[in-house]
């Protein structure tokens, strides 16, 4: 098979398309290869654009991560957080995992619920909660990440009313990123404590949790130190039950060989995307993979010659971490039908291609930015192979509205009524700016299993049994 370097192409104006090929899951390729023709009819079927998703690969990445910490040493409660997709099985095979749910509004508590999350296993985080979430995250007896101190005043109150009790975390800010718009300040945190101290009755204050920006190990490891330092401080205070740090998200995903990335950083320029785009800010998608992250983090020195893990492990605390994207890794691919190609190669140098859909059903979380790696071509008329560079336009009145801005080097021409693969697109890609614009429908999510007999994948859609 000819690699984009060696695929033949006629003389046009433009740079060469930058490769970055995604990387593919196992089960992915048999889906891919094996059972082509179903997707096909799934596409044409449920409409364009198609979500699949794979929560057995979601299953794998828990058990994974489960022994990350594991080898790491360290005692860690898995929440998925919940942002980052919102398609039901997921929870669904979090509640039967024995893993928690984070989420961050009252649908979000419901849905978890729904799914069969207990809600001693559900965290709420998220600035200023509502009275509403509160009153449900008190009488399911969820861990409630409090952001200020009159948030836990209201929380409190809240209680009280119910005659119950509710678990705290108390979002603290970390003295690397001071001027996060999350968390409370060090005498904020230590008004904190002494008020849980004096709403015992109400309040159990459990821990410590922070917000941090980028996928640092060692400033994630460095932040969760100091939050141990709080629960060690918060017990001499009163607080006995001062055992959990919450790490929050942040465990990185790789989507490409790190070669390829780190060949793209290096040659990347605005000539490489439609109308010369200038990108600031990428992804880092040829990161280490979330489990590498894991032993980093819990491997990094936290004074007195031991690691954070072993730390932890002398003082009884346990960690709570939230991973969103890394649970999802390789759970999940989007389908695009061709509806048009405008082949500017004479005079441009590359074509557009339109889809039916548009770029609210696959974008990339980070703003002012692009999802980078390669779709895949599936075609309905296969052609001689020839370099073939696009990019990928959504079907709505928006001059702005593509689904890759980046000029793709396809092995052939692209028709009318093939189809684009998006690869690893579950954590964050589908559905975080998904809108009903032009009153199209939501697309919807195929919920695919291989299943063991080595028959043909089971399907359904999501949220129906």
């Amino acid at each position: 098979m000819l690699t984009s370097q060696q695929l033949p192409e006629r003389p046009m104006a433009g740079v060469r398309p930058l490769a970055l090929t995604a990387l593919r899951h196992p089960t992915v390729s048999t889906l891919l290869t094996d059972h082509r023709a179903l997707l096909a009819d799934l596409l044409d079927g449920l409409g364009s654009p198609l979500h699949i998703v794979l929560p057995e690969i979601f299953e794998e990445n828990v058990a994974g991560l489960r022994q990350a910490f594991a080898e790491a040493g360290a005692t860690a409660d898995i929440l998925f957080a919940k942002k980052a997709n919102k398609a039901g099985c997921y929870v669904e095979s979090a509640a039967a995992l024995g893993v928690g749910v984070d989420v961050a509004s009252t649908p979000e508590l419901v849905n978890a619920l729904a799914g069969g999350v207990p809600g001693h296993r559900i965290g709420i985080s998220g600035p200023e909660k509502d009275d509403t979430l509160h009153a449900l995250a008190v009488q399911h007896g969820c861990l409630v990440a409090v952001d200020s101190i009159s948030e836990l005043r209201r929380l409190a109150a809240t209680a009280r009313l119910a005659r119950r009790r509710a678990d705290v975390l108390l979002r603290s800010r970390t003295a690397g990123q001071p001027a996060s718009r999350f968390g409370l300040s060090a005498a904020e945190r230590e008004a904190a404590v002494g008020l849980c101290a004096e709403l015992a009755g109400h309040i159990r204050l459990r821990g410590f949790s922070f917000h941090l920006n980028g996928y640092s190990t060692a400033e994630r490891a460095t932040a969760a130190n100091e939050m141990i330092e709080h629960c060690l401080d918060a017990r001499r205070r009163g607080s006995p039950s001062a055992e959990l740090v919450d790490i929050g998200g942040g465990l990185p995903v790789r989507y490409v060989e790190p070669r390829l990335w780190d060949e793209f950083l290096e040659r990347n320029e605005p000539a490489h995307y439609h109308a010369a785009r200038d990108f600031k800010d990428f992804y880092p998608y040829g990161g280490q993979p979330a489990a590498q992250a894991v032993r980093a983090i819990m491997a990094h020195p936290a004074g007195g010659g031991e690691s954070l893990s072993a730390k932890a492990g002398r003082y009884g605390i346990r960690f709570v971490v939230e991973p969103g994207r890394a649970l999802l890794d390789q759970a999940g691919f989007t389908l695009y039908r061709v509806q048009q190609v405008d082949d500017r190669r004479d005079g441009e140098g590359y074509a557009i291609v339109t889809v039916a859909g548009s770029s609210f059903s696959l974008s990339e979380q980070w703003f002012n930015s692009d999802y980078l790696p390669d779709p895949l071509l599936i075609s309905a008329r296969p052609t001689a192979d020839e370099l073939f560079p696009a990019c990928v336009a959504g079907s709505t009145c928006l001059e702005s509205d593509l689904v890759t801005w980046r000029k793709i080097g396809f092995p052939r021409p692209v028709r009318r009524g093939d189809h684009l693969v998006y690869l690893n697109t579950a954590g964050y890609q589908m559905d975080s700016n998904e809108s009903p614009f032009h009153d199209a429908a939501l697309p919807l999510k195929a919920v695919l299993r291989l299943g063991d007999d080595g028959g043909p994948p089971r399907w359904r859609l999501d949220g129906i049994r």
